[in-house]
């Protein structure tokens, strides 16, 4: 009686205990052990595990590598860094060129753009290395705020400068790049080696629904001034715009910071690539020819003895349901307890940076993108007197391009490794923080300073945002992904940069125009 109790858990499962060698039975029985089976006995504790499990990181960190290494590491993180020696040159045109060279800001314009890129990829390498060292979600939202460093530093220069419509411009900008080309990226990366991908279907609903309050935000205010008293002076209704702008972007931070409450502790859960609806398969036989980067290779064993099922199919077409009911400590227990061999082989993460090198090169990366930010905003607006590109074009294409190019490589790194749920925290997390935060907070920074940034955003800007949230909308509802649907959302963005480079852009009710 007692043998055959002892293979099983209280829900009725058959434990993985008893699945296992005599080897490896002790080390499994201490991983449960470390597992909390109770419910927690106060809120204080509750919040405790809560934490503990979001900075505990999904795979065991190796040994940290010397100062040198780190060094080594930082220098041959990416051939991009090749366009490091653009900011010294791009300092040198600032400080050094007449104002009464022709092409003085194209030139400032030009290096200081191709400076950023390099700085935006290191900062999203050293994100890559803090991310290593907590948890899934917490990484999540660490890989979407940081790589959002960018925009927020680029458009509080632009705030202080009173370019306003750039400001506007390049927010707007990083939410159409995000959710159509570093989205469609992931989507069409991941699906030429997978044939479908899953995620978590319950959290990119809701991600749908925090960018849909976001859009009514925007939208609010430009209806309020298309059907506003005719009768009502130009001046009385900006300064009634400016008012409705400054209390909804106070309401905005409210939900973001719900946003958190839930993400971080209420559903955590919710947000584990173990609650997805599908399981990702692969092709039956290969269909497009890849060559991967060994280190963004996804290793996997069949697994042995047939005592445990393998967490998705090998081969074929059809998708696999599952429950959506959150995991228990019960079945997350289930599901760390792989064959041995194989968590040895995966559960190790060869950190590249050591933690003081990580944090040293975050602080480093924010100062020189502040510098540099601040002679490319600088040389916006001569760049756009030569009447060549608009202020509109350098706003929504260019500066979100620049901005984004960590989270380019981070979500498309890790959707290629089928981790989908990571990539749409960096992509949409990303979109409604700057949704959500950015926005809300650079409004609310303009009314501390004095400069008239509303939420009436230019008209067109306006509809291309709703129109994206309504199209990322309908392709990640059925919680599937394709590389067809990738495809689809990254020529969408190639038909908003068209449009935007013949569109002049517009100030609506002319309040921006007044700052000074």
């Amino acid at each position: 009686m007692g043998s055959s109790a002892e293979g099983y858990i209280p829900n009725g499962h058959a434990s993985p205990v008893a699945n296992t060698t005599a080897r490896e039975q002790p080390e499994l029985a201490q991983r449960n052990n470390s597992i909390p089976t109770t419910a927690p006995s106060s809120r204080f504790e509750l919040i405790r595990q809560r934490t503990t499990m979001m900075l505990t990181p999904p795979k065991k960190v190796g040994t940290p590598p010397s100062f040198f290494a780190s060094l080594k590491s930082i220098i041959t993180a990416s051939w991009l860094n090749l366009l490091l020696v653009c900011i010294p040159i791009s300092w040198v045109l600032h400080f050094a060129l007449p104002q009464s060279f022709a092409n003085r800001d194209t030139l400032i314009f030009v290096f200081s753009f191709l400076a950023i890129i390099p700085l935006a990829k290191l900062l999203g390498f050293a994100t890559e290395e803090l991310s290593l060292r907590v948890g899934q979600t917490l990484a999540g939202l660490l890989n979407a705020t940081l790589g959002n460093a960018v925009e927020l530093i680029v458009a509080i220069i632009a705030l202080v400068k009173c370019e306003l419509q750039v400001v506007q411009a390049s927010l707007v900008g990083s939410i159409l790049s995000n959710l159509l080309l570093v989205l469609g990226m992931c989507f069409f990366a991941g699906g030429l080696k997978y044939s479908e991908q899953g995620f978590g279907v319950s959290a990119s609903q809701l991600n749908s629904s925090l960018l849909t309050i976001s859009v009514i935000a925007v939208l609010l205010p430009a209806a309020f001034h298309i059907n506003a008293d005719p009768t009502l002076s130009d001046q009385q209704e900006g300064h009634d715009i400016l008012a409705v702008s400054h209390g909804v972007a106070v309401i905005l931070l409210f939900i973001y910071a719900g946003y958190l409450s839930f993400q971080l502790y209420s559903h955590a859960a919710l947000y584990d690539d173990k609650n997805n609806a599908f399981k990702t398969t692969n092709y039956a036989s290969p269909k497009f020819r890849m060559h991967i980067p060994k280190r963004l290779k996804y290793h996997s064993k069949d697994v042995e003895g047939g005592n445990l099922e393998s967490p998705a199919p090998v081969v074929g077409l059809e998708s696999v349901e599952s429950s959506q009911t959150l995991p228990t400590p019960q079945t997350r227990l289930q599901d760390i307890h792989a064959p041995i061999d194989e968590r040895e082989e995966e559960e190790e993460e060869t950190p590249m940076l050591s933690l003081y090198m990580t944090i040293a090169l975050l602080v480093a990366v924010t100062v020189l993108v502040a510098i540099t930010a601040e002679w490319l905003v600088d040389s916006i607006g001569g760049l756009t007197d030569t009447g060549n590109i608009s202020k509109e074009f350098v706003g929504v294409i260019l500066l979100p391009i620049v901005g984004n190019a960590a989270e380019h490589v981070t979500a498309v790194s890790v959707s290629v490794k089928d981790k989908l749920n990571l990539s749409l925290s960096v992509a949409v997390g990303s979109s409604i923080q700057i949704a959500l935060f950015v926005i809300p907070f650079i409004v609310i920074l303009g009314w501390i300073l004095g400069k008239p940034l509303t939420l009436l955003f230019d008209p067109y800007e306006s509809i291309a945002m709703f129109l994206t949230v309504l199209t990322v909308n309908y392709v990640v509802q059925d919680g599937k992904s394709n590389w067809l649907e990738g495809f689809i959302l990254m020529c969408l963005y190639v038909i908003l940069a068209v449009t935007f480079w013949f569109y002049p852009g517009s100030d609506p009710s002319g309040v921006l125009a007044s700052c000074h």
